[in-house]
């Protein structure tokens, strides 16, 4: 008998299915742009992969620029579907594209391309693009926008009111009004909802924030994203030299911004100059991956090397073999872990040395005790390894054991203290301590391990016992 108490999965609506089936239909221009308006622009945006060419310019051809701005800002292909615009209806939907988008899109164009496109665009919205243009792509005014809404301080709460209303439909960032004085320098900032809320005989000074964080246009990303990440605000001003407000960055700026430089330190990490792109030119790749390989391979020479010291007693004692890519890959994990801790800490600039020391004397204490641990185990369970499988006498697998724990331990602590040390002087050298990669510091961790595997196994396992 069927329980009628289950419930059926819920079923989402398919978008995806319901536009192209619009898009496709007869309906005339004027019903068929109605229809499309019902939906989200993210979902008009992830339908326009699925259409022929002569589909999305149908589109192109019905919906005002506002409307495609706000559509190709959410396409993964943003320039594909833009080239497939007029020049006109280009010019158009760069001047409704946030200033920041519009800047790092020409950037990428021809200069007789982009003099065309700017040309042609609202005075406004030129203006905008150019001031943001100018900026190096490390600076923080690269990234900003046009799009906010300011109001001079000496103002009463109506007129306040008036000029939001006036400018909220050009700008639709309003949930922060910025207040500047008669010559267009940062003042404060009011809350949209206090705004609202503020009685007409309230003073309009009474309502503003003077102490609202701020950013310099030509500050480094790196230098001011931190800060920016400490406040949950909509958007941050960007002001100029002479503290004049010339822009906003919003916090999904910020947001991009930080995923941008996690990718960027995760590909340093990885061993990579640079973040890759999956339609990336395999030429592109290689020049990326290759110098660090180079590199790489070199240090790689260096720890074979120094393994080939040992071989007298690799020839002698074969069975070490079966147990030297242990002891290496622990090392190499434990100082990759380190290499992440620190990479995070050093997020900070304001580290003092103090604190920098006591990230090694804590990292190294955890090498240390992870490495006690591992270590007995190792000895331990390599040794009825040893003893049971490999048919040598007791005696002799746990020496074997012993020597593996005891360098898994040394290999560890050092390891730690490697992977701690070496993006702390990088940081100090002034080099991005993210250059301090995992293959580097798993390369460095091999030769340390080797060393210390060979070298107490020529000791407790050939010196002693012939002495």
């Amino acid at each position: 008998m069927e329980n009628k108490n289950i419930k059926a999965p819920k079923q989402h609506p398919d978008y995806q299915r319901e536009l192209i089936n619009i898009i496709r239909s007869n309906l005339p221009p004027k019903a068929l742009k109605e229809k499309l308006l019902d939906y989200h622009e993210n979902d008009i945006a992830a339908v326009l992969e699925i259409l022929s060419k002569d589909e999305r310019i149908k589109i192109y051809n019905i919906l005002d620029a506002q409307t495609l701005s706000d559509i190709l800002e959410y396409a993964d292909d943003f320039g594909v579907y833009f080239k497939e615009l007029n020049t006109k209806k280009q010019a158009e939907v760069l001047s409704e594209t946030e200033t920041d988008s519009a800047a790092e899109y020409l950037k990428q164009l021809s200069k007789s391309e982009r003099k065309a496109l700017i040309d042609l665009m609202d005075d406004d919205s030129k203006k905008a693009v150019l001031l943001v243009a100018s900026f190096d792509d490390d600076e923080i005014g690269s990234r900003m926008t046009a799009n906010f809404i300011s109001i001079k301080f000496n103002i009463s709460i109506k007129e306040a009111m008036t000029q939001l209303v006036s400018q909220a439909a050009e700008n639709d960032n309003v949930s922060t009004i910025y207040v500047v004085d008669e010559n267009n320098e940062f003042y404060g900032a009011i809350d949209l909802k206090d705004l609202i809320i503020a009685r007409q005989n309230t003073v309009l000074d009474d309502i503003i924030l003077t102490s609202y964080p701020y950013v310099y246009a030509d500050e480094e990303i790196d230098d001011c994203v931190d800060r920016l990440k400490d406040y949950s605000e909509d958007s941050f001003p960007v002001l100029d030299s002479r503290n004049r407000l010339v822009g906003v960055i919003t916090s999904q700026d910020v947001v991009e911004i930080v995923d941008e430089t996690m990718s960027e330190d995760y590909a340093k990490l990885g061993g990579l100059a640079s973040e890759e792109d999956i339609k990336e030119p395999i030429k592109t790749s290689v020049k990326k991956r290759l110098p660090w390989l180079i590199i790489l391979l070199g240090l790689g020479m260096i720890v074979s090397s120094v393994v080939g010291l040992f071989e007298n007693i690799v020839a002698q004692l074969t069975i070490l073999v079966c147990f030297q890519s242990l002891v290496l890959d622990m090392a190499g994990n434990v100082g990759t872990q380190s290499l992440a801790v620190t990479i995070r800490v050093l997020t900070n600039d304001n580290l003092k040395f103090r604190e920098k020391m006591r990230l090694i004397t804590k990292e190294t204490k955890t090498g240390f005790v992870n490495g006690i641990i591992l270590g007995i185990a190792s000895l331990v369970f390599i040794g009825l390894y040893i003893y049971l499988f490999k048919e040598h006498n007791l005696t002799f697998a746990f020496a074997v054991s012993a020597c593996i724990g005891a360098a898994m331990l040394i290999s560890m602590v050092l390891s730690s203290v490697t992977g701690t040390a070496v993006p702390l002087i990088f940081k100090k050298m002034k080099i991005d301590p993210a250059v301090a990669s995992g293959p580097l510091i798993t390369t460095v961790n091999d030769l340390v391990a080797a060393i210390s595997y060979y070298g107490l196994a020529w000791l407790f396992l050939i010196q002693i016992p012939n002495v």
